[in-house]
């Protein structure tokens, strides 16, 4: 029975699979609480479809193609804040139609030219063909993205909870607005190769929405994020290999039954608390 248990452990794509799992999960918990607190869970979805395009232009003019995603990812964010700013149309319509007119171009390109890379790999993530490069781009990415989250996160939580509070204490609200977005392509591009661009968004929501079903102070919430983050990758790399199923989908699903879990108990919560009034 425990030589069954271990099993996954003794393969090395398993062990690469779990490897990237605690390396993705530590940027994409805390950057989720920000884009929970700060209501831009469609920003999340938006840019994570945006950079297909830029993958494949990055593969047609042989560039490394994480550089092609954090581009696209980078205009897709700057030309959804300057559409929403310079228009009446609201920003959650802009980044439908952004997102949406870039995903599409994406599919267009990638159709028509010639390749070996598999499109199920983009959208979906290949967590069990990850390789070293892998591992060393997500590392790096992980390592930048979680330093400037926790060097800044007090600022940040400002911003994402009152913009006009953050500018009159004299912060550069621009200058963090634009600096979230910029985390945020980066993250998508070190989950990638786990995740895939369609999955990405769960990774970027969900942790911070259970976290802040669970706790009340913004501190906490980032370090439950984090344990949630990280548990439900472990777990769902360790279950997919017994039930033979893709890594990916099966993190979200345990992502959601966490995410019904809490929201089921804060719920429970609330109609004690409202019996004893």
């Amino acid at each position: 029975m425990i030589e069954q248990l271990l099993l996954p452990f003794q393969f090395a794509f398993m062990q690469n699979a779990f490897l990237i799992a605690v390396i993705v999960s530590v940027p994409t918990a805390l950057l989720s609480c920000f884009l929970v607190l700060k209501g831009w869970a469609l920003m999340g979805d938006a840019v994570s479809h945006a950079v297909l395009p830029g993958i494949v232009l990055a593969y047609i003019l042989g560039f490394p193609l994480i550089l092609g995603a954090f581009a696209a990812g980078m205009i897709a964010a700057l030309s959804t804040g300057y559409l929403s700013e310079h228009s009446r149309v609201k920003q959650d319509t802009v980044m439908g139609v952004v997102f949406s007119g870039m995903f599409g171009l994406g599919i267009v390109l990638y159709v028509w030219i010639r390749t070996n890379v598999h499109l199920d790999h983009i959208l979906f993530g290949n967590m069990l063909g990850v390789g070293a490069e892998d591992l060393w781009t997500a590392g790096l990415i992980s390592v930048f993205v979680s330093a400037a989250l926790l060097l800044k996160w007090k600022d940040l939580m400002l911003h994402a909870f009152d913009p006009a509070q953050a500018r009159a204490s004299g912060l550069p609200v621009t200058l963090l607005h634009y600096g979230l977005l910029t985390l945020l392509s980066l993250t998508i591009v070190a989950t990638l190769s786990a995740t895939g661009l369609i999955l990405a968004v769960g990774l970027l929501i969900a942790p911070g929405a259970i976290a802040f079903l669970l706790m009340r102070s913004f501190g906490r919430m980032l370090v439950v994020a984090a344990v949630v983050c990280m548990f439900s990758m472990l777990a769902g790399a360790y279950a997919s290999f017994f039930l033979d199923s893709a890594p990916a989908p099966t993190i979200v699903l345990i992502l959601t039954m966490i995410f019904i879990a809490a929201f089921i108990r804060k719920a429970r919560q609330v109609r004690r608390a409202s019996a004893m009034v």
